[in-house]
């Protein structure tokens, strides 16, 4: 294969931004994830272009255009083109002249071959010209095609340039490699003798990658290596992979689409969330389904306390664990408790009950309701009251 065809490299708007930049007399190539995605079959979110075009000429020539561009990392060589509310990053070819195992400090270049070989992984350093054109200049169709993540170049050298790769390494394992042959053993090695360099990583870096992990369809072969390595406990220590294993089978025959927080609860009682950068509510729902307090509760409970979604999250979980599966009609008691809606307000107990008292009788009849399976009607509770 030497050409891609998709609809957004045809869109024309995608020619536009691309056709100012050749009309300048400048090479331009779609870079990275839109071109590997494209040749996997998979979806592409996002456009990547890449230039010989200094950043301050790239500026100039989109906005004397009209077009709306926001210098979103001008000193690193990135704008970022809006054209109906669509963005295109547009990046000046770079070498790395500088690296911390963070941070690069990096130099323009004028070559393609440069700004490929600082790349992470030969797969993500195919080009696409703007009619299509494959370009590769590393090797990495071959790589692609038979769905192995390699390092580019030295694995060791790579990974010391950002220690963030060793995570990349398996989370693009998790989306794109293939199973079968496991993951790359130099690639692998570099990772393992390098994982102490993680801790100078921050924890909102480490947390979008092990997110976009655990959102692969499944992640459980790269979860396994990476605890047999030591890298996840590095990471989440006590987290354990075998209740993730079990809980991607249970997702898959119930149809459920991949979930990262649902998968994150599954590692383990969430003690390490101190190391995450989490949201108020994504640290809620973890909290909420690791509650002891819903162990063992009435599916159609759950479904009432937890909602439907998270319901369904804490019985896989739990059925995870414990190996034995869920039944249909639990399935269905959790429909029915997170359809019911409890018919008391406490104005209906006003102004006989006030105050904490008030807060406390609600709270008994709320549970004289659930008890009778959501039955009692309004009417009814108020004569108990």
């Amino acid at each position: 294969m030497n050409r891609i065809e998709a609809e957004w490299i045809n869109r024309p708007d995608t020619q536009k931004v691309a056709g100012i930049l050749d009309s300048a007399g400048r090479q331009i190539f779609f870079v990275g994830g839109c071109v590997r995605n494209t040749l996997l079959g998979e979806p592409v979110d996002d456009i990547d272009i890449a230039t010989d075009a200094p950043p301050e000429e790239a500026l100039s020539l989109y906005r004397s255009e009209g077009l709306t561009v926001v210098p979103t990392g001008i000193d690193h060589g990135t704008i970022t083109v809006m054209v109906n509310h669509v963005p295109y990053e547009i990046t000046t070819f770079r070498r790395d002249i500088e690296t911390d195992g963070r941070h690069a400090r990096v130099q323009f270049s004028d070559n393609l071959a440069e700004d490929a070989r600082r790349r992470d992984f030969t797969m993500n350093a195919l080009y696409a010209s703007r009619h299509g054109e494959i370009v590769d200049p590393l090797g990495g169709l071959g790589d692609l095609q038979a769905r192995r993540v390699r390092f580019i170049g030295d694995p060791d050298a790579r990974i010391r340039e950002d220690y963030l790769r060793i995570l990349r390494f398996f989370r693009f394992h998790a989306w794109y490699g293939n199973s079968e042959k496991g993951l790359d053993p130099a690639g692998l090695h570099a990772c393992e003798e390098n994982q102490v360099g993680m801790e100078t990583l921050s924890r909102e870096r480490i947390t979008a990658e092990l997110l976009k992990l655990l959102a692969a369809p499944d992640p459980v072969q790269a979860l396994q290596v990476m605890g047999e390595t030591g890298i996840l406990e590095r990471i989440l220590p006590g987290s354990k992979t075998r209740a993730v294993s079990d809980l991607v089978g249970l997702e898959y025959r119930h149809g459920l689409t991949p979930a990262p927080l649902r998968r994150l609860a599954a590692l383990g009682d969430t003690s390490w969330q101190a190391r995450l950068h989490l949201s108020r509510s994504q640290r809620k729902t973890l909290e909420r389904l690791r509650d002891p307090a819903i162990r063992g509760l009435p599916a159609a409970v759950l479904g009432y306390r937890l909602g439907r979604d998270l319901a369904m999250d804490a019985v896989l979980i739990h059925a995870a664990e414990t190996g034995i599966d869920p039944e249909e009609s639990n399935l269905s008691e959790i429909e029915r408790g997170a359809a019911a809606k409890f018919p008391l307000k406490a104005a209906d107990l006003m102004p006989e009950y006030t105050g904490p008292a008030l807060g406390r009788r609600l709270a008994e009849l709320e549970r004289r309701w659930i008890e009778s399976g959501f039955s009692l009607s309004r009417d009814e509770l108020c004569s108990e009251a």
